[in-house]
């Protein structure tokens, strides 16, 4: 089984607490796992590059997950390794007011990956089904309507050259606690908390079954959603890269063929 089949989500995909200190891909030694990690890292950067060389295809990358899930550690640990150039790191706050006076997935599109672009969104369209479903600022007709047009979207982006890989980040809420109250204890991450991520601890149990509607209705062979145990920092940022270095490899990569012009060439 490929690391993308052992943790791709299902259509009866529900998000339980105890899955998610599960560490399939650990070798048992920590460090061993850090330094496989960096490994991974740097085969997708150079995996990167020939995408990028290429100038054709794209990739996009969506990261969901609860505060402290570790969205912004994959981004470091995962894709810290490749060129800038060929990268593209979005993170999705509340909207803002001209967001506001356009559809949900206005601001969504403009952020796409380019060609030869691999682009990561750190939070995405997904909160327009999440927290707006768990505050009811939108019922669950509306709710379906939004999964409906979100598959459109998805589907639109993967018939013009997108490869799209979604990634739930599953901590438990013990592991949430710890990792809140680690930031309040430490001054120097005073600037990661805010008082509201306490209220919307709060509402644990409506997240976990929102996000298990959404992961059913959205899974798709063309936007595939990934669930991964993400107690583990290291096994988190392990399994990611896994996946995501799987998919480029299936992509079939290469640079571009030389240019015969150029074939005997002499530079003075």
């Amino acid at each position: 089984m490929g690391i993308r089949e052992q943790f791709r989500a299902n259509k009866k995909q529900e998000i339980q607490d105890e899955n998610a200190g599960a560490k399939p891909l650990s070798s048992g030694d920590k460090a061993a796992d850090k330094l496989q990690v960096q490994t991974l890292a740097a085969q997708i950067a150079e995996q990167q590059a020939m995408l990028f060389a290429q100038h054709e295809r794209k990739v996009l990358v969506v990261l969901q997950g609860m505060d402290t899930s570790g969205k912004d550690g994959t981004v470091s640990g995962v894709f810290g390794s490749v060129n800038p150039q060929g990268l593209r790191i979005v993170s999705y706050k509340a909207p803002s007011q001209l967001e506001l006076q356009h559809d949900y997935l206005w601001r969504i599109h403009q952020q796409v990956p380019a060609k030869g672009e691999l682009a990561v969104f750190n939070r995405s369209h997904y909160e327009d089904v999440l927290i707006t479903r768990v505050h009811d600022w939108i019922d669950a007709a509306e709710c379906k309507r939004r999964y409906a047009q979100i598959n459109d979207f998805e589907r639109l982006l993967s018939e013009t050259g997108t490869v799209v890989l979604k990634f739930f980040l599953h901590i438990s809420k013990d592991e949430q606690r710890a990792r809140l109250q680690e930031r309040v204890d430490d001054p120097s991450k005073h600037w990661k908390f805010e008082l509201q991520d306490l209220e919307e601890r709060k509402s644990w149990d409506d997240y976990q079954k929102v996000y298990s509607q959404a992961i059913q209705a959205t899974d798709a062979d063309h936007a595939p959603w990934y669930v991964i145990p993400s107690n583990s920092k290291t096994h988190r940022n392990l399994a990611i890269a896994g996946v995501v270095l799987e998919t480029l490899q299936a992509m079939k990569l290469a640079f571009p063929p030389g240019k015969k012009e150029l074939t005997g060439l002499k530079v003075v």
